[in-house]
C-alpha cells in the first residue's frame, strides 16, 4: 500500500534532514502501474525539474528531466469519440493510443470523461563524447480523482502553475505567472535560401505554442523595414524583439533602436534575440557554442526554447563611422578577401551557406591585393581571457527532423514496446489514473498560438512613414574624427593586404570559427590580418583549419591575430568592398570601438 502522506503537496520543503536546498520538493505522487505487479512509479516536481522513478521487485530506474529542458505545460480534456467507439471512461485504458485530446473550451470534448490531461514538454539535451542533440519528450498526467472535471482540472492546474512558476524563476503560487507581453517577431521572408517562413511556422511556432508564448509576427516588406519599425514603435509593448532570417534583419533592429532617443532604456528593458533563417547566421551559431546548444542547419529548438524561458545575457556592440554614416555593429567588420566572397557570392544565396565555399575557391584561384593603412589599439593583457571553447561535433536533432503538430489530433504511442497505465492509490473512493507517455515525433501541422496575431505584407494599416531625417544616437564616441591624427600609442600598418577582417563573435558564419576566445561580452575585437604575397598554399591550409579555428593560433610574417579596442582602416583606391555584419558599405575611411554590455540578447539556459 502507499504511504497515506504521499500525494500531498509538500510546499517550501525539502527533502530529507539533509536534503541540498537547491533541491526542493513542490509536488511529489506515487503511483502504481496496472498492466504490471509490483510495479511503483513515483513523480517528483522539485527545483531541479521533474524526477520519474519506476520502481519494479526491488529494482529502481530514475530519470530526471531538467528544469531548463522544461518548456511549460498544457491542460487538455479528452475528445468525443466517434458514434460505435464506445462510451465507456475505461475503454480509453485499453487502448490509450486511441486517445486524443481538445481545449477544454472546445465544443468537441467529451463530457463523458471527467479527467484532466496535463501535458508537460520538455526538449531534453542528449549527450555522448563527442555529439549533442535535442529529444522531444512530452509527460502525461491523467487527473480523474474526483467525480467532477472542475476538481480534477484544479489539481491539474497546480502542477501546470507550479512548473511555470519554476521556469519563470518566481515565487510558487497555484495561479499561472502573469505576462501579457508578447514578443515582437520581424520575419524577412528574402534571407538566405528563402525558407524563414517556412522554417517560422514548423520549427519555431510549435515550441512557443507548447510554452504558451504568445507573438506578433511581422513579414518584411523592403529594405529597413524591421529597422523603421523599431525605431517608431512603442517597443515597450513587447517581451523581446526576435529577427528571424539572417544576421542582416538584426542589423537592422540594432541600429532602428540607436536612432530612438530613448535607446538606452530600450535596449535595456526589451532584449533582441535572432531566429537563424539566413545564409551566414555567424550571430546563432556564435550564441550555440557559448551556451552548449546544439546547432544544426535549419534546426531551431534550442534557440526558440530560449525564446520561451526568458533568460538574457549582456552583449558587446561596436560604433562603426565611416565618411558619411555612423552606424551600430554586433558581428564583424570586413576589408578584402572574406567582404568579396561576402558581396560576390549573392548571387548564389539561393543555395544558403554553400555559397560562401563555392566562391571561396574561385577567389583564391583569382586573388586579388588591396593598398591602405590599418591602424589599431591593441589590447596587450590578454592572459585573463577565457580559453577558447572547442567547437562540438553536432549529430542532427531528433527533436525538429519533420515539424510538430498540436495535441489536438495526436495518437500517442509509449516510450516502452508495453503501454503502462498508472494508478494512485487514494483514500476513500475515489481512484486517480494516470499516464506517462514519451513522444519524440508529431505530424506535420501549422500553428498559431493563442493570443498571437499574424501580420501578412497584405495586412492594412501595417505601412510606416519614415521621418524625414533621423540621427543616430548611443554612446558617444572616444576616437578621433575620422580624418584626424590617432593616438600615438596605436600600431600602423601600411602596404599591400590579402584581407583585413575584424570580429567581436566567435562564429562569423554556420562554419566559420573566426575568434575561438570572444565572448558576448568581453570588450575585445578580434583583428586578423593576411598581408599580400603569402604563398596560395599557405592561405589554404589556413582557411582549411576554420572550421575548428586552429587558425587563430598561426602568427607568421603574413597572418596574424591581434586583440584591439579600436581600429580604422584607410583604403587606397576607388575600389573594393567594405562590409559590416556582411552589409555592403561605402568605400573608403572606417573605423570602429567597441562598447561592452550595451545589448540584452534571450540565450539558451544551459550554463
Amino acid at each position: 500500500m502507499a504511504d497515506p502522506k504521499i500525494g500531498k503537496d509538500v510546499s517550501n520543503g525539502v527533502e530529507g534532514d539533509h536534503a541540498d536546498l537547491k533541491d526542493q520538493v513542490y509536488l511529489e505522487e506515487t503511483f502504481y502501474i496496472l498492466s504490471k505487479k509490483n510495479s511503483v512509479f513515483r513523480v517528483r516536481l522539485t527545483s531541479k525539474g521533474l524526477s520519474l522513478t519506476k520502481e519494479t521487485d526491488g529494482n529502481s530506474k530514475e530519470q530526471t528531466i531538467l528544469l531548463r529542458d522544461i518548456i511549460g505545460g498544457k491542460c487538455m480534456r479528452s475528445k468525443r469519440r466517434r458514434p460505435g467507439a464506445g462510451s465507456c471512461v475505461c475503454s480509453s485504458l485499453v487502448g490509450h493510443q486511441q486517445l486524443k485530446v481538445v481545449d477544454e473550451n472546445s465544443g468537441d470534448l467529451d463530457e463523458n470523461d471527467i479527467s484532466a490531461y496535463l501535458y508537460i514538454y520538455a526538449y531534453i539535451l542528449k549527450r555522448s563524447r563527442r555529439t549533442l542533440k535535442r529529444e522531444r519528450t512530452t509527460i502525461t498526467l491523467r487527473f480523474r480523482s474526483f467525480d467532477k472535471y472542475e476538481d480534477n482540472n484544479r489539481e491539474a492546474q497546480k502542477w501546470r502553475s507550479t512548473i511555470k512558476c519554476l521556469i519563470a524563476g518566481q515565487s510558487i503560487t497555484y495561479a499561472p505567472p502573469a505576462n501579457d507581453k508578447k514578443l515582437l517577431i520581424l520575419l524577412n521572408p528574402k534571407s538566405g535560401p528563402g525558407k524563414a517562413r517556412e522554417l517560422f511556422q514548423s520549427k519555431v511556432a510549435p515550441i512557443l505554442q507548447e510554452a504558451e508564448v504568445p507573438y506578433d509576427l511581422h513579414v518584411t516588406k523592403y529594405a529597413n523595414y524591421a529597422r523603421e519599425f523599431v525605431r517608431t514603435r512603442n517597443v515597450y509593448n513587447w517581451r523581446g524583439i526576435v529577427a528571424v532570417g539572417g544576421d542582416g534583419v538584426l542589423f537592422e533592429i540594432l541600429n532602428g533602436m540607436f536612432e530612438r532617443l530613448d535607446w538606452q532604456p530600450a535596449l535595456a528593458e526589451v532584449p533582441l534575440a535572432i531566429m537563424p533563417c539566413g545564409s551566414g547566421n555567424g550571430l546563432a551559431r556564435s550564441i550555440c557554442h557559448l551556451y552548449n546548444e546544439p546547432y544544426i542547419n535549419q534546426n531551431l529548438t534550442g534557440l526558440t526554447m530560449a525564446l520561451a524561458r526568458g533568460k538574457t545575457a549582456p552583449m558587446d556592440v561596436v560604433r562603426v563611422e565611416t565618411k558619411s554614416k555612423i552606424m551600430f555593429s554586433f558581428l564583424s567588420i570586413g576589408w578584402g578577401l572574406l567582404s568579396d566572397i561576402d558581396i560576390e557570392s549573392e548571387r548564389l544565396r539561393a543555395i544558403g551557406g554553400q555559397r560562401f565555399t563555392l566562391w571561396a575557391l574561385a577567389r583564391l584561384v583569382g586573388l586579388r591585393k588591396y593598398k591602405g593603412v590599418v591602424s589599431y589599439a591593441k589590447i596587450k593583457d590578454v592572459g585573463n581571457l577565457p580559453k577558447p571553447k572547442q567547437p562540438l561535433t553536432l549529430s542532427h536533432s531528433v527533436s525538429q527532423d519533420g515539424a510538430l503538430d498540436s495535441p489536438d489530433a495526436e495518437a500517442f504511442i509509449d516510450c516502452d514496446e508495453n503501454s503502462d497505465v498508472f494508478t494512485n492509490a487514494m483514500n476513500g473512493k475515489h481512484q486517480r489514473v494516470d499516464s506517462w507517455y514519451s513522444v519524440n515525433s508529431r505530424r506535420s501541422a501549422f500553428y498559431s498560438t493563442r493570443g498571437s496575431e499574424y501580420h501578412s505584407v497584405t495586412s492594412g494599416g501595417s505601412e510606416m512613414r519614415s521621418p524625414v531625417h533621423t540621427c543616430m544616437h548611443g554612446p558617444a564616441s572616444h576616437l578621433p574624427s575620422l580624418m584626424s591624427q590617432l593616438p600615438s600609442h596605436w600600431v600602423h600598418e601600411e602596404g599591400e593586404f590579402v584581407m583585413v577582417h575584424i570580429s567581436y563573435q566567435s562564429y562569423i558564419g554556420e562554419d566559420f570559427l573566426f575568434a575561438p576566445r570572444s565572448q558576448l561580452s568581453d570588450g575585445v575585437m578580434w583583428m586578423l590580418i593576411i598581408k599580400a604575397g603569402i604563398p596560395r598554399s599557405q592561405l589554404f591550409s589556413f582557411f582549411m583549419g576554420i572550421s575548428q579555428g586552429t587558425h587563430a593560433e598561426v602568427n607568421n610574417e603574413y597572418i596574424k591575430m591581434v586583440p584591439v579596442s579600436a581600429f580604422r582602416i584607410v583604403p587606397e583606391g576607388p575600389h573594393g568592398y567594405l562590409t559590416v555584419d556582411g552589409e555592403l558599405m561605402e568605400y573608403g575611411p572606417i573605423q570602429g570601438e567597441i562598447f561592452p554590455n550595451i545589448v540584452n540578447l534571450l540565450v539558451p539556459d544551459t550554463k
